[in-house]
């Protein structure tokens, strides 16, 4: 006796591919990760730290004796940094050595607001501070209380439901921490809208001492941050400039000159600042290295997998010179991905990265405008090198953009975005797009107007 007829088991063979469709489809949405919309904050006029300014701040600091003076110029004439940057008001104002709490709330409401503001005028009609189910803002060096997430909230008016996480002391990869918290909670929770705000407060944590190593990020950073919306609502993709391909996160803390080598602390003589030791550099690469090994599979093809599987067994037996084009890692990127959005943390940050996966000038080259022009505005860096990007109208359709970024931990925190149509938006960089990748190869003027920083003979002298 037979348990199923025929017309039977076609109806049960049917429906369990209907069912498995149906789960297949419904997983791939869940991992969906469309950004709608991103924003990046450009100061006002009055707010440019150019090099004449920053060597007046310098010369207000009477801790510092000529050494650490001429230290401080040359760094500055020589770190990739140009003259239309922005600062924190209350150091512009003098006031680097007794920062308020007021100081830090208005430079963090002036830069979260504005990109806000300009995202939601942007997708008007499309999304609301209503709407937002998910909100993420990361700042490292300031967790106050009430929390950051809490100020847009009240300040937006949002949902009582809404899901908020307040990050801090993740340094400058936190952006793509949020965006993959984000996206775990995507997995989760279908139609989802999300916001991910990215910044740092730098009044507050102006190093006024005397020790080199913690006067480099008085050098480096600046005031910048962004906003990016996100969504995994399929409705949305028609309107989406990207796709999320993957996320891959590295975290090599456990060793302890990793750990310690970009630290916030104290100085001997009581200064708060933020420490960078000569192990970055080191740290950085193992930490870069642990990532791609995980990541460059997910996003490569198997031909060149297969190509590079070979040519490292070859390599085992018999010495050979790496061959021209090809990355310091022994793969070709450009066969998996057309750009390249490296963390503008500093000009040998940027050049080692280029230098080690075998990057040409053209592909590092939005990381260097990018610090040129607006400075290393930690978390929300990466999205000034893609608004450059953007407004050099590079970005198709298809393309796929590696976005790398390291942080205080160690941590090397990347993602890959597939572009969904052709971008030319200005954006952040409507003014000066034009005057780049030009105006970065002018000399700094400061060399020749204070090239007195170069004779020795000055030594014994204190600056007072």
């Amino acid at each position: 006796m037979e348990l199923f007829s025929l017309p039977s088991l076609f109806l049960l063979s049917t429906l369990f591919v209907f069912y498995i469709f149906k789960f297949v489809y419904k997983r791939r949405n869940q991992r969906n990760c469309f950004m709608l919309h991103y924003e990046c904050y450009k100061g006002m006029d009055e707010r440019k730290l150019d090099t004449e300014t920053c060597a007046k701040v310098v010369q207000r600091n009477k801790n510092l004796g000529l050494e650490e003076y001429r230290f401080l110029l040359r760094t500055m004439a020589s770190s990739g940094i140009g003259e239309e940057t922005y600062g924190p008001r209350n150091v512009l104002e003098g006031r680097e050595d007794s920062p308020t709490l007021r100081d830090a709330h208005s430079e963090m409401d002036e830069i979260m607001f504005d990109t806000l503001d300009k995202l939601f005028q942007k997708t008007k009609g499309l999304v609301s501070p209503s709407d937002i189910d998910i909100l993420v803002v990361n700042v490292s060096l300031f967790a106050p209380s009430p929390s950051l997430t809490s100020r847009v909230i009240n300040r937006y008016k949002m949902r009582e439901d809404i899901r908020s996480f307040n990050l801090s002391g993740l340094g400058c990869s936190a952006s793509v921490i949020s965006i993959d918290i984000v996206q775990r909670i995507f997995e989760t929770r279908k139609n989802a809208i999300a916001l991910v705000v990215s910044t740092e407060t730098m009044g507050p944590h102006w190093y006024c001492g005397r020790d080199r190593s913690m006067m480099l990020s008085n050098c480096l950073f600046r005031a910048g941050g962004s906003s990016v919306l996100l969504t995994n609502a399929a409705r949305f993709k028609n309107r989406a400039l990207m796709k999320l391909v993957t996320v891959v996160r590295a975290h090599v803390g456990a060793d302890d000159e990793a750990y310690s080598c970009c630290i916030q602390m104290e100085d001997g003589d009581g200064h708060p600042g933020f420490l960078l030791t000569k192990h970055l550099k080191k740290a950085a690469g193992r930490a870069l290295t642990k990532n791609l090994q995980v990541l460059l599979p997910r996003v490569l093809p198997i031909k060149e997998l297969i190509r590079y599987a070979i040519v490292r067994a070859v390599k085992r037996r018999i010495t050979r010179k790496r061959e021209p084009g090809s990355s310091g890692i022994g793969l070709n990127l450009k066969t998996g991905l057309q750009h390249f959005c490296i963390h503008p943390g500093g000009r040998a940050i940027i050049e080692g990265v280029g230098k080690s996966l075998g990057l040409t000038e053209f592909d590092i080259e939005p990381a260097r405008m990018a610090l040129h022009r607006f400075g290393n505005t930690s978390s929300g860096g990466l999205w000034y090198v893609l608004g450059y990007m953007e407004a050099k109208n590079r970005l198709k359709k298809g393309h796929k953009i590696l976005m790398m970024s390291m942080g205080a931990g160690f941590e090397s925190n990347n993602c890959v975005w597939e572009v969904l149509k052709d971008l030319g938006d200005k954006n952040v960089w409507e003014d000066s797009i034009d005057r780049y990748p030009e105006l970065s190869s002018i000399p700094n003027p400061f060399v020749e107007k204070y090239d007195w920083i170069n004779d020795d003979t000055m030594s014994f002298v204190r600056v007072d």
